[in-house]
């Protein structure tokens, strides 16, 4: 065994994951499409503990605390599965962006974390097992796996993963309103919605029909219609979050304002369409031309960056440069065990 470092990006969705298929294997109800970015990175060290008799998990420098590191264990007892070893390790993780706040800091955590382990335990994954085996930690994580624009396919425990789809060069806005940590997590939400809005059957069989035309959208480098989808299905998300019982809201009234200040540059002839995952924050994307001057505008929302289509989990070597993570083979999938409960399924 030895030390290893990875890094990997958060992803936005622009055809949300919201509900589950299952629960133990993190299989989404219906699959989605997302767009890995440039910044707000997650650096994640897995270091051999040879004496020790638990995992030890430090977050952004401190130790975390038992639940976080409960987590992280169940996740490394599949890697440690996969290779057939037993040994302990410390995982030192660095975050870039506001853990919690429905921007995506699972998806990074949990590619970086599965980049760093399986390098780490000598194992030798494909892109598709090694996107299956982060989806394992957080549902999106299997995204973040993948550069640019990414698919996840539901499918099956061996079926579903993410991959890179051509799409037309684009950039994101995001604006962030709150960086505090959500007073709902995602999981949470995303049974609660499941178990008691009337309206969760519709939107599982709506949002298959949503990916066929955004993956249609995105090989024909249409990126109106890429937009017209994403906005739309966003508002389609949090309106059937807001009819779980009891509601519940993750935009606030500053998230609404921002849908309102894009859909007003858009009447003025800046093209850009609004997306918000399970947080107030919003991300919106625009042609790259035109993010300059809406940025501009959306500063009096909210801290605002500019960012753009971002690499997948790779390794780093020790002065931080990037190396391939695996290599680029479509080969039988490894098996990832199911016999563990896996973690939380993550976010949009």
């Amino acid at each position: 065994m030895r030390t290893t470092t990875a890094r990997a990006h958060p992803n936005i969705a622009l055809v949300k994951y919201w509900g589950k298929a299952d629960e133990d294997l993190i299989l989404p109800a219906a699959g989605s499409l997302s767009l890995t970015l440039d910044q707000f990175p997650t650096t994640t060290t897995v270091a051999p503990a040879p004496s020790a008799e638990l995992d030890v998990l430090e977050l952004d420098g401190r130790p975390a605390d038992a639940g976080q590191t409960a987590r992280i264990s169940d996740f490394l007892d599949h890697v440690r599965t996969l290779a057939g070893r037993d040994e302990r390790v410390i995982v030192r993780s660095r975050n870039s962006v506001p853990t919690g706040a429905g921007l995506a800091s699972s998806a990074s955590g949990f590619a970086a974390l599965a980049t760093a382990a399986a390098a780490a335990f000598d194992l030798d994954l494909s892109p598709r097992d090694l996107s299956r085996l982060a989806r394992l930690g957080s549902g999106s994580a299997c995204r973040s796996i993948a550069e640019g624009v990414a698919v996840w396919h539901a499918g099956d425990d061996a079926s579903s993963f993410a991959e890179p789809v051509d799409a037309p060069d684009m950039r994101m806005i995001i604006v962030t309103v709150d960086r505090a940590r959500k007073a709902v997590s995602s999981r949470e939400a995303m049974r609660a919605t499941a178990a008691t809005s009337p309206f969760y059957s519709g939107w599982v069989s709506s949002t298959e029909d949503y990916l066929r035309q955004m993956l249609v959208a995105c090989r024909a480098g249409d990126f109106t219609r890429i937009g017209e989808i994403t906005e739309s299905h966003a508002l389609r998300m949090h309106g059937l979050i807001q009819s779980t019982v009891p509601p519940i809201r993750f935009l606030n009234p500053t998230s609404h304002a921002i849908f309102d200040a894009v859909a007003e540059a858009r009447e003025q002839g800046i093209e850009a369409y609004s997306t918000a995952d399970a947080g107030p924050n919003v991300a919106v994307i625009v042609r790259p031309s035109d993010a300059g001057a809406l940025a501009g505008r959306l500063t009096a929302f909210g801290d605002v960056r500019v960012v753009g289509p971002g690499p997948g989990a790779h390794l780093c070597t020790e002065e931080g440069a990037a190396v391939p993570a695996a290599a680029v083979d479509a080969a039988a999938p490894v098996a990832v065990p199911a016999s563990e409960p896996a973690s939380e399924g993550g976010r949009a």
